[in-house]
């Protein structure tokens, strides 16, 4: 048989095949890098600054003709009160309850004087995010609800300090939601927290958080297994103060997918090399797959 045309009858008969049978799809880890580009590109988004009044109209353009949430709050912290923003984004599901994914997209204040434009601390799992949104938009457009729990992002603000790393100076917008979230009953209808930080890293290489729910890394290590992405989650233990902690301590299931391992020995981590040129879209297509993947493990329990 001619090869072309060989080729056109096989490309035929995967268009009609069933969604199972074709080669699995992966996530598109291109689109997500395409939006970290474009957050990148807004520069350093440090609270007060005029960076961080751009990246939250970014946000909120993007997310314009969803189901948002402006969470407005005023931290105390060293430098006084400080005005801060929370993004929440829902997408309903058929089932009773909420699996939460979460990024923080400020930057660090403290490096306000270095350009740090935090391509991989905040920018990269932004993105991830919107274009794991542009996935739940597109199955519930027309008032279609997702099969299985609702799926809500959340971009917190104020997780880096403002002037050195405590518990009180830290994580400002995942603590202040945590504590709205437990008064007002919405805390109980989290099935599970998945809290996602610099893992845009081409070199990807994320902890196993000690202090994260054991079933859910039990889960997000079978969501890897699925894809043969063993060798890029959970390598090495470490325990890491990050947003999933205000979660953690209120009993919320949670996990922390997180790699801090950001250059050679660390050394892009908090620095002005922590540009663009350092995260991946191969990297961004794997952490998509294994969350995607986690969230439909999650609504099979």
């Amino acid at each position: 048989m001619n090869l072309s045309r060989w080729k056109g009858i096989a490309a035929a008969m995967m268009l009609m095949a069933p969604l199972g049978a074709q080669a699995q799809a992966h996530f598109n880890g291109e689109r997500a890098y395409e939006y970290a580009r474009e957050f990148v590109a807004i520069g350093p988004r440090w609270p007060t600054g005029p960076g961080h009044a751009k990246a939250e109209q970014y946000l909120r353009s993007h997310f314009a003709h969803d189901q948002l949430e402006e969470d407005a709050f005023t931290a105390d912290t060293p430098i006084g009160p400080v005005n801060m923003r929370n993004f929440i984004v829902r997408y309903p599901g058929t089932k009773d309850g909420v699996i939460v994914l979460a990024s923080h997209y400020e930057t660090n204040y403290p490096l306000r004087n270095i350009n740090f434009v935090g391509a991989n601390d905040g920018a990269a799992t932004v993105g991830l995010l919107m274009a794991i949104g542009d996935q739940l938009r597109a199955q519930t457009s027309h008032g279609k609800k997702l099969d299985g729990y609702s799926v809500w992002l959340v971009f917190f603000d104020g997780e880096e300090a403002i002037r050195s790393w405590s518990q009180s100076d830290s994580t400002y917008g995942s603590r202040h939601l945590a504590a709205k979230w437990g008064r007002d009953g919405t805390l109980g209808r989290i099935k599970a927290f998945i809290l996602t930080d610099m893992i845009g890293d081409k070199d990807l290489d994320i902890q196993h958080e000690t202090r994260s729910t054991d079933w859910l890394v039990s889960t997000v290590r079978q969501a890897a297994r699925k894809f043969g992405y063993e060798r890029y989650f959970f390598q090495q233990d470490e325990a890491i103060e990050d947003d999933h902690l205000a979660f953690v301590q209120r009993g919320v299931p949670s996990i922390d997918l997180i790699d801090l391992n950001y250059g050679p020995n660390d050394s892009y981590h908090h620095t002005a090399q922590d540009t663009l040129d350092k995260i991946s879209a191969h990297s961004l297509m794997i952490d998509g797959d294994v969350i995607l993947e986690t969230i439909r493990l999650i609504n099979q329990r």
